[in-house]
């Protein structure tokens, strides 16, 4: 082949953003060595080339964003061009804009985080000199032409306010999973605290958890299930599958803990360890993102109390686990100091009623306060 183009990432993704090139052209390589890194819905994928070759160019440069079906690398020596259906026009990041035109584009068509936009050789020069990235101006000219203005407004927002910068990578994902979430979900909460005090020392608080959702949802199976809102229909689903919250560096990781059902506290103990590792070192499959039919977030290792957790369609719950605390309660007809538990229960209303939502929580607090 003559193009090798960004291949199917599997499951359902359908784009991804350039990381790293790990070649340059002019360079030998050989099959199956590591030609890009790039990072799709919340996972680095290493890219390997699928044949021998020189590389004569390289298309997108870090930060780019690439469909697939688009050109990734040209090989030398070659003339029959490889099938496929190639989304827009991808260009080498060592071609240069032709700037003796009047007016010219900021940025090539594969940035697809931000709309193509125009300005003058004037304004460019502008632009430069004072330190403006005119990818992060707002055009206010006529079919999307950057103006003096709009530079010298950009310049004097940055010196007042600070630098700005477009979301990308998993920070892009979480913000249209929100985006997503506020647009079709109708949500509600509720809260409520679970006296712990019969737990064991050294009890894994978020496996502990876990079996209380498994508990929870054989009581109410409805909330551990997708929701079709076009269609209006209710899948409740045969295994529980629990999406659990990981906070990084880089952004919210929701790792899916399959089957927690069918599994015991170490093989859940070992698995949800293995996850978070994976997701520390940027090495989770893609498969291993998708498909959860419940969520949980543990807030609280961090910090607060009640929280508002989101739910991402097409799921209908998550569970937020507070800061556990020591607390004055009624105990046996005396006043006692327990370590209490808050819980917060967000579902959406259109396919689950307040009744199932309000056994749903009553089930969970009722496992949660058993011993073990």
């Amino acid at each position: 082949m003559k193009y090798f183009k960004l291949p199917d990432l599997g499951e359902g993704l359908q784009e991804a953003e350039i990381v790293e090139w790990h070649i340059k052209p002019g360079e030998e390589i050989k099959t199956d060595q590591l030609l890009v890194s790039v990072e799709t819905a919340k996972a680095i994928v290493e890219v390997p080339s699928p044949q021998d070759g020189i590389i004569q160019t390289l298309f997108g440069g870090p930060g780019d964003i690439l469909h697939v079906g688009e050109p990734l690398v040209e090989y030398q020596g070659e003339t029959q061009e490889d099938t496929g259906t190639v989304v827009g026009e991808m260009k080498p990041i060592n071609e240069n804009l032709n700037t003796s035109d009047d007016h010219f584009i900021i940025g090539s068509a594969h940035h697809r985080s931000a709309p193509q936009k125009r300005c003058t050789p004037a304004v460019r020069a502008l632009a430069k000199r004072l330190n403006v990235d005119l990818a992060m101006v707002s055009a206010s000219g006529s079919s999307g032409l950057i103006t003096t203005e709009d530079v010298e407004k950009a310049h004097q927002m940055t010196t007042e306010k600070g630098e700005q910068f477009i979301l990308r990578g998993v920070q892009r994902v979480m913000a249209n999973n929100m985006t997503k979430a506020h647009e079709q979900v109708v949500q509600v909460t509720i809260h409520d605290d679970v006296d712990i005090h019969l737990w064991p020392e050294g009890t894994e608080i978020t496996i502990r958890i876990a079996r209380a959702i498994k508990t929870a949802c054989d009581v109410e199976p409805n909330l551990n299930a997708w929701y079709d809102g076009n269609e209006m229909t209710l899948r409740p689903l045969k295994k529980v599958d629990l999406g659990i919250a990981v906070d990084t560096p880089d952004g919210l990781f929701v790792p899916i803990l399959r089957n927690i059902g069918q599994r015991d506290q170490n093989d859940l103990s070992d698995g949800l360890n293995n996850l978070r590792q994976a997701v520390k070192n940027r090495k989770i499959p893609p498969s291993e993102l998708i498909g959860g039919s419940i969520t949980l977030s543990n807030y609280g290792t961090i910090a607060g109390r009640y929280g508002n957790p989101v739910v991402v369609p097409p799921t209908v719950a998550i569970i937020g686990a507070g800061v556990i605390r020591d607390a004055v309660v009624a105990f046996e007809g005396e006043v006692a100091i327990h370590r209490v538990l808050p819980l917060s229960l967000s579902f959406d209303h259109r396919p689950i009623t307040g009744g199932e939502a309000g056994r749903f929580l009553k089930a969970m607090m009722n496992d949660l306060a058993l011993e073990n």
